[in-house]
């Protein structure tokens, strides 16, 4: 079984593994399986890595479907590398994620827990996403029927996703159920003006063309973003595209355009213009207002966003009079939120341009009990800092993907605050810091929020309390 191009035969889909990988088992060793299938399928398997206790491979083909199966909504579904569990029941992907949170506390952090409480399933499996970003190529991903029966591989523009482990060709999209309208009416009327108008849509690996990337928010408020990246200034057909799009598509509060002649897609280091409209849109949760600009970071699904700030709020225990230090602030939105019940709130973020908006958003909300400092965590809370804000009552923290760095942590077991409020969107590196905080921390609550249906990504809320012998 430990041959090269090995084809299992058969194989019946048992569970779920992390990352959103099918798991079956055969004679005591482990395979994981990629491809689109749900526990109760039975697959051939290609594999890919083989050793000695486990497998890795791809379903080839499917000989039977699992009882729960439902039909996938989208007709991307298997070629787009979004949305890979529409094929499963809504209320059984919240069963899954519930147990990948489990698995990660107990097999990673090796951790005493309390009773998990019930994941919390988003308010909309379709729709729920306020931000999206689509890509202009000119090499097409093709169907195996789009493809000429010579084998010729014609070349075609497309506006949609990148395909996973593909960096050069991009889906073409239709229609995509992640955002409402007028999403879709957006990026099929400035695909159709291109193509119409001849603009060339954008080759990454010569590095040419004109049409490069198209960003869209839409916002709860109604308010709707556009921002066209173009590799270069072309005055004429820009204002031609853009005043089309104006003109064909109702709704639109504001458009910007980017000009980006680099070698990458990111646009952090760019100046987007305005073009129409005020550059910016404005996001509500409860009763605070956020500016959300360009290059501003916010919680992609809204409605969950808020569920997830008051699970944090709730957690904290806030009276009124705690200082809050809140890291990994970003644009001050968990702060701001936290603030009506905090004595005070220290934000802490390393990127300074997040800092300027959350300084901005607590300006807004006409929040007198926050500040936002710029840097990192480690070098900033030292005695001074303390002697001059006062020590935390409460730490919340919501770091990126990697989780914690241990310096951080360590500063963590130093500062020694009472109550630490861990927001997580991988369970698995929040297990692994959370295993390093054990010593001075026991786990009290932990409460799954699901901010991505039809897809493996979970979030995670765990409330520490410092141990009572220390």
């Amino acid at each position: 079984m430990r041959k090269k191009n090995v084809i299992l035969e058969k194989v019946p889909v048992s569970a779920y593994a992390a990352e959103g990988k099918a798991l079956a088992r055969i004679d005591g060793k482990v395979i994981f399986i990629e491809g689109g299938v749900v526990p109760g399928d039975v697959v051939d398997v290609r594999l890919g890595k083989n050793k000695k206790d486990w497998a890795e491979g791809k379903a080839i083909h499917i000989h039977s479907y699992a009882e729960n199966r439902v039909k996938p909504f989208c007709e991307h579904f298997g070629n787009c590398g979004g949305c890979k569990w529409q094929m499963l029941p809504y209320a059984q992907q919240l069963e899954y994620k519930q147990q990948q949170v489990a698995d990660n506390l107990q097999r990673i952090g090796k951790l005493e827990l309390p009773p998990m409480q019930p994941i919390m399933g988003s308010r909309f499996s379709t729709h729920y996403r306020n931000k999206l970003e689509f890509t202009f190529s000119n090499k097409a991903y093709l169907l195996a029927d789009e493809i000429g029966e010579d084998g010729v591989i014609p070349r075609r523009n497309a506006l949609g996703f990148h395909v996973p482990k593909l960096f050069d060709k991009v889906l073409d999209i239709n229609t995509c159920y992640l955002q409402a309208e007028p999403v879709n009416a957006i990026r099929n009327t400035i695909k159709a003006y291109a193509l119409a108008n001849d603009l060339s849509f954008y080759d990454i690996r010569a590095q040419e063309g004109w049409l490069r990337n198209l960003i869209v928010r839409i916002c709860t408020t109604g308010e709707v973003m556009v921002n066209l990246v173009i590799h270069h200034e072309n005055k004429k057909d820009r204002e031609a595209l853009l005043d089309h799009l104006l003109a064909t598509v109702p709704g639109i509060t504001t458009i910007l355009y980017t000009i980006n002649p680099k070698g990458n897609d990111t646009i952090f280091d760019l100046d987007p213009k305005v073009y129409y409209g005020k550059g910016y849109v404005e996001e509500k949760l409860e009763d605070f207002v956020f500016k959300i600009g360009p290059k501003s970071f916010f919680q992609t699904n809204t409605y969950q966003g808020e569920a997830l700030y008051q699970v944090t709020r709730e957690f904290a225990g806030l009276t009124g009079t705690e200082i809050v230090y809140d890291l990994y602030c970003g644009t001050g939105s968990i702060g701001i939120f936290v603030s009506p019940q905090a004595g005070k709130v220290i934000g802490i973020e390393l990127i300074k341009e997040a800092i300027d908006d959350a300084v901005e958003n607590a300006e807004m909300n006409n929040v007198k009990n926050a500040t936002f400092f710029a840097g990192d965590v480690v070098d900033i809370c030292n005695d001074a800092f303390f002697a001059q804000h006062g020590q935390p009552d409460v730490v919340i923290t919501d770091p990126p993907r990697a989780g914690m760095h241990e310096k951080l942590v360590n500063k963590l077991l130093e500062i020694a605050a009472p109550r630490i409020v861990y927001v997580s969107c991988n369970p698995a590196t929040q297990a692994r810091d959370l295993a390093l905080l054990d010593q001075l921390y026991v786990v009290k609550k932990i409460q799954p929020v699901d901010m991505f249906p039809h897809t493996h990504h979970i979030e995670n809320v765990v409330l520490l309390e410092k141990r009572i012998n220390h």
